[in-house]
């Protein structure tokens, strides 16, 4: 074992480097005082402070500094003397590696791919919780069954960080699971202290170690929420703080291991240390909460472009009343697509509600430039969209709007019922010829322009090489339809966005029929795997047909001949599309 003097050695130099560190980053600039402080590269610093350290994180690092350097005093202190059975050895080494994984080991892990850092920290802790089950006297077997099972918890959830890592099925699918899994670290931590306790070899200024570590690691989550939801300079304090603070739990680690000696157990600490410790935790439970609570004149936010959950659009009618002013918080900060959000993160919660409910009571986009332009919009002439108002003020857009007051499964039925309605406008022009297979419905086009509907084999290997030659000959040829292989492409006369479409599958070529028709093409087609069909619409989708499309190929795989009918007339433009058998491969105008 190492002599005592050259840990102190070690305490002396680390300490000093730290505290030298932070000064020098003090005269060298903010880039430099986060790595003397934080322990973590340059680049971070210019992540988290884009616009340099305002002066309560500058403040923030130094104090943390100074804190980080007192406990990094109590983390190098030596080892304690005294024999070790094989476990106790074992369990001593692992724990200091966890130290050194938490002081320095972390950033040459961490350039590993994140599955490695994962499976480390599985590994290292699989090994430390059997070993505490083994060395801990417990002095209660079902204390020692009720450990296990935390610590198994907790190592599900390490297991769930690695399943992850590897896009693999993780183990936390739903969120009461995801809850445990979390919490299970606080646990864990717990009931180690209560087997510490009962051991009696480790010192109360241990166990108030754990006990500070514990407290801290209960704070870590709603601190790391709000930070996430805030990237702003100020609120780096707290997580520089928090990451002062957590130096706590190694501090509890490092002493676990150094008192593990069942002989020399240490003196019980004199009361007036004992007060300050308990102090010290009242301080640490206390002051990162007073630290959350800002002045009234500093923005309240709740979502800010950085919200991930801005990426959802829930429809209205799907939202509870104190749900509303959130979406449209999340939608007026919106990034989503790379654009400048409606309102800039400087507004309160507050002031972008008032701004919100003044632009519904604008009359044009002017009035709506006036106000963006007043509250610092970096996109004033845009204005706001009426879905994006409707959540703020439901009773004016939806005067207007009233289809933007549906929730989901109205919308869904509203357009379901809109596409069945259209489909009963569409008739069949040959009502007496049946087909093996047929269908009539409304095909609907894009609304700023399509160049048609296709009839293809979708399972054809080169349907979207044969899609674009198609498309190519639709246009050099002005003709009515492109054609390519086992893909038809069918233009529309007018300029429209849909048409009635009737579709027939005959087993014979049926006669031309050209009588009230304006125009009539035949071409040929080939169906690569025995499907030929056209579009439907999807989910969710604007384009295809409003009602499922049979399978044309009536005889499979094969050559096919498939005419087209063109006419114009009252309800619109209406095409009717018969495909049948046939080897010839002309093109024939029957009318032109």
């Amino acid at each position: 074992m190492l002599p005592d003097r050259f840990w102190r050695n070690i305490r002396i130099g680390s300490v000093g480097l730290v505290l030298a560190a932070a000064v020098a980053g003090l005269v060298l600039g903010d880039a430099w005082l986060w790595v003397a402080v934080e322990w973590s590269p340059p680049a971070y610093a210019g992540f988290y402070g884009r616009a340099g350290f305002d002066t309560s994180t500058t403040v923030a690092l130094l104090v943390a500094a100074l804190v980080k350097a007192a406990l990094l005093w109590l983390i190098l202190r030596a080892p304690a003397q005294g024999p070790l059975d094989r476990r106790a050895r074992a369990l001593r080494r692992l724990l200091y590696l966890a130290v050194a994984y938490a002081l320095v080991l972390w950033y040459p892990i961490a350039l590993l791919p994140d599955a490695v850092d994962a499976a480390f920290q599985l590994a290292l802790w699989t090994a430390i919780d059997v070993l505490y089950l083994l060395v801990i006297r417990w002095r209660s077997r079902v204390l020692r069954a009720a450990a296990g099972a935390i610590f198994a918890v907790e190592l599900a959830g390490m297991a769930d960080d690695l399943l992850d890592e590897l896009d693999l099925p993780e183990i936390g699918s739903g969120g009461i699971v995801e809850l445990g899994l979390m919490l299970s670290g606080v646990a864990a931590t717990l009931v180690t202290l209560v087997g510490q306790r009962r051991d009696g070899r480790w010192s109360r200024g241990t166990q108030a170690a754990g006990w500070v570590s514990m407290g801290v690691y209960a704070l870590v989550i709603p601190l790391n929420v709000r930070f996430a939801m805030i990237p702003s300079g100020a609120d780096l304090v707290i997580p520089v703080v928090m990451d002062a603070l957590a130096l706590v739990g190694t501090v509890w680690i490092a002493a676990t291991a150094r008192e593990l000696p069942a002989e020399g157990r240490p003196a019980d600490l004199p009361p007036a240390r004992r007060r300050v410790i308990r102090v010290a935790v009242a301080a640490v439970a206390l002051l990162p909460v007073i630290a959350m609570i800002h002045p009234e004149q500093t923005p309240h936010l709740t979502y800010t472009g950085w919200s991930t959950d801005c990426y959802d659009r829930p429809s209205f009618g799907d939202l509870k009343p104190a749900e509303r002013e959130a979406v449209f918080l999340c939608r007026a900060r919106s990034t989503d697509g790379g654009v400048s959000p409606i309102f800039p993160d400087s507004l309160s919660d507050q002031q972008v509600l008032a701004y919100g409910r003044a632009l519904c009571r604008t009359k044009d986009r002017e009035e709506q430039e006036a106000i963006l332009t007043r509250a610092g919009s970096a996109r004033p002439a845009w204005g706001a969209d009426p879905w994006d108002l409707v959540y703020v003020c439901p009773e004016i857009v939806g005067a207007t709007h009233p289809e933007l007051l549906r929730s989901t499964a109205e919308t869904e039925a509203a357009n379901a019922a809109y596409i069945a309605e259209e489909n009963a406008k569409c008739r069949d022009p040959w009502p007496r010829t049946k087909g093996v297979v047929q269908a009539t419905a409304k095909y609907f086009l894009f609304a700023d322009g399509d160049h048609g509907y296709l009839v293809h084999d979708p399972d054809d290997e080169a349907a979207d090489e044969a899609a674009e030659q198609a498309i190519d000959d639709l246009y050099d040829d002005s003709a009515l339809v492109g054609v390519a292989g086992s893909t038809a492409l069918i233009g529309h006369v007018e300029d429209v966005i849909d048409l009635c479409l009737t579709v027939k599958a005959l087993r014979t070529p049926p006669p031309p029929r050209t009588a009230g028709w304006d125009q009539v093409d035949e071409v040929p087609i080939v169906s690569r795997s025995g499907t030929l069909t056209v579009p439907e619409m999807g989910d969710g989708g604007d384009v295809g047909a409003g009602a499922p499309m049979p399978n044309l190929a009536i005889v499979g795989k094969g050559r096919y001949r498939l005419r087209v009918y063109v006419r114009i007339g009252d309800a619109g433009e209406e095409h009717l599309v018969v495909v049948f058998p046939g080897a010839s491969r002309k093109r024939l105008t029957l009318k032109p």
